[in-house]
């Protein structure tokens, strides 16, 4: 089984995010970026296929910053093959899904496994656009995956931790909310013998036009607050603080 998975890098959230100049992207100068979290667990699942069965599993990603270093970690953890796809342009969902289709159509796979979304895009729909122009069926907020000879078994995550079970032929586009296990670590050390002995292809994105889709006009930070107030004393004390408060914004 040839599984493909795209990934890509986004915005470490951990780190102070600045606006640019006119206010309509993050100030990428000095931005710090990590794997998104959704494709890891994509990539973790997989690689844990490929620990049951030997299927062969292929990273793609768009060209960006950083993205050479994330495509040697994914062979450090146990890709096969690694593809970054040259000459996209906008960073639409419908721009990466089609350009990652142009050059998924080229290639012999049985899944495409992303994450189910990712921090910076503003749908969550890649799995499915992705499934559109590349003519497969999807199943996505995928939790566990099993295959049996040309089909999977899927399990689907829904509201009130409800899980449905899905029988899904191959090819088909899946979008992973999580693998059934952790993703894997993989130390700087390994990275970097996998960037001595890895090859990564460039293939090209070609026509990834697409008008659908969104665009910012305008990003703001949240509006601080006046801050929390801590009440001390002892239960009593405080419940009365609290009944006073209340009062005074006119809870009855």
């Amino acid at each position: 089984m040839n599984i493909i998975v795209p990934i890509k890098q986004v915005p470490d959230l951990v780190e102070e995010l600045e606006i640019n100049a006119d206010g309509t992207d993050l100030d990428r100068e000095w931005l710090k970026m990590k794997l998104n979290e959704f494709d890891d667990h994509a990539l973790e699942e997989a690689l844990l296929m490929k620990d049951e069965s030997g299927a062969n599993v292929t990273a793609i990603a768009l060209d960006g910053d950083d993205i050479d270093k994330a495509l040697y970690a994914a062979a450090a953890k146990g890709a096969d093959r690694l593809v970054k796809v040259t000459g996209a342009t906008g960073n639409s969902t419908h721009q990466a899904a089609k350009a990652l289709a142009n050059a998924i159509q080229g290639m012999d796979y049985d899944l495409v496994m992303t994450g189910v979304q990712s921090v910076d895009d503003r749908d969550g729909q890649l799995a499915v656009i992705l499934a559109h122009y590349l003519g497969n069926s999807h199943v996505s907020v995928v939790t566990g995956v099993q295959a049996s000879g040309g089909s999977v078994t899927v399990q689907k995550e829904y509201g009130a931790g409800m899980v449905a079970e899905f029988e899904a032929a191959t090819p088909v586009v899946l979008g992973i909310q999580a693998a059934r296990e952790t993703p894997r670590y993989v130390p700087v050390a390994k990275v970097r013998r996998a960037q001595k002995s890895s090859t990564i292809e460039e293939v090209a994105a070609g026509d990834a036009a697409a008008d659908a889709g969104s665009t910012v006009s305008k990003m703001y930070k949240p509006e601080t607050g006046a801050g929390a107030e801590m009440i001390d004393g002892s239960a009593e004390d405080q419940a009365a603080k609290v009944i006073e408060i209340l009062t005074q914004k006119g809870v009855k």
